[in-house]
C-alpha cells in the first residue's frame, strides 16, 4: 500500500507543517497539541506500518475521543504531511564533513538510510510533491550545499542529490526487507538455506550453469547469506559516488576543450 503526500487541503496542510496555528478551533484540549498527535501517529506508524494508521488509533494512543483530534489535524492527508516532514528533522546536518562533496554526500546517503531504518514506513510514503514544510526545505537545502561550488550549474545540483536520494531509497528497501523477513518468515537466513538446499541440490545442474554456480558460491561465503543489504549499500554508494565525480570531472575540462576548438 502507497500513501501519497500532498494530498491534503493546502492552506490547511501548510498551516500545521508551520505551525501558524496551533488550533483549527478555539475548543481543544489543553493537554493536546501538534507535536504530540504527530508523535504518537509516528509511534503507530513505526510499530504497526503506514497501512494501520488512522485517526482513530492515533487518539486510542493519546487516551483522547478521535474526534478531539481533529480540533488540531484536519485529518489523516494533513497529519501524513506532517508526519513526513517531522521525522526528516532527525537527519543530522553537521556543517564541518571531511572529504569534501564526495564526504558530504556520503554523509547524506547514510543519514537518509538510517532515517529508512528508524522509520520503515516512509519506504511506502510516495512524496514526489513533497510535503512543503520546513524540516524537508531545511534538508534540501543543506543537501544543495554538499555540491555548491563544485562547478555544477542549478539543474545538476538538484540532479545529483535527487540520484542520491534515488539510490538509498532502494538500498534501504532491500535492508528493510532483509532486516523484517526474518519477523515475517519465522526463519532466519542459514535456517532458509537448510532447508531448501537438500531439494535444490536435486533440480540443480552446476555444469549448466557454471558462472551462477562459482559466483554464487564466493558471494554466499563472503556473506554468510544470499545478501547482505550493508555490504550491497557500500559497494553500490562508492559506484554512485564514482559516477558522480567522472561527471564532474568532465564538467571541469569542458571550457579548456572549447577554448582550444575555437583555437
Amino acid at each position: 500500500m502507497t500513501e501519497y503526500t500532498g494530498r491534503g487541503d493546502p492552506a490547511r496542510s501548510l498551516a500545521i507543517l508551520w505551525r501558524t496555528g496551533e488550533r483549527a478551533s478555539r475548543k481543544g484540549k489543553p493537554d493536546l497539541s501538534v507535536d504530540l498527535i504527530v508523535r504518537a501517529a509516528v509511534e503507530v506508524a513505526d510499530a504497526e506500518g503506514i497501512a494501520a494508521l488512522s485517526m482513530r488509533k492515533v487518539a486510542e494512543r493519546l487516551g483522547v475521543g478521535t474526534m478531539s483530534l481533529y480540533t488540531y489535524v484536519p485529518g489523516k492527508a494533513e497529519l501524513l504531511d506532517v508526519m513526513f516532514d517531522t521525522v526528516c528533522g532527525e537527519a543530522a546536518m553537521p556543517e564541518d564533513v571531511p572529504g569534501g562533496w564526495r564526504g558530504r554526500l556520503e554523509l547524506i546517503a547514510r543519514e537518509n538510510l538510517a532515517l529508512f531504518r528508524r522509520h520503515p514506513w516512509m519506504l511506502h510514503i510516495s512524496a514526489t510533491r513533497p510535503p512543503l514544510g520546513p524540516n524537508i526545505v531545511a534538508k534540501y537545502d543543506y543537501e544543495l550545499r554538499a555540491v555548491d561550488g563544485i562547478g555544477l550549474d542549478d539543474v545538476e545540483m538538484d540532479s545529483v542529490i535527487t540520484l542520491v536520494g534515488g539510490y538509498v531509497t532502494g538500498a534501504a528497501r532491500g535492508a528493510v526487507e532483509a532486516a523484517q523477513a526474518e519477523g515475517s518468515t519465522g526463519m532466519t537466513d542459514e535456517e532458509w538455506w537448510y532447508a531448501h538446499s537438500p531439494f535444490f541440490a536435486k533440480v540443480f545442474d552446476p555444469a549448466r550453469y557454471p558462472l551462477a554456480t562459482r559466483v554464487g558460491a564466493a558471494a554466499g561465503e563472503a556473506h554468510n547469506a544470499a545478501y547482505d543489504p550493508g555490504h550491497a549499500f557500500e559497494f553500490g554508494l562508492q559506484r554512485v559516488l564514482d559516477g558522480i565525480e567522472t561527471f564532474i570531472g568532465s564538467r571541469a575540462v569542458r571550457p579548456a576543450e572549447s577554448g582550444e576548438a575555437e583555437r
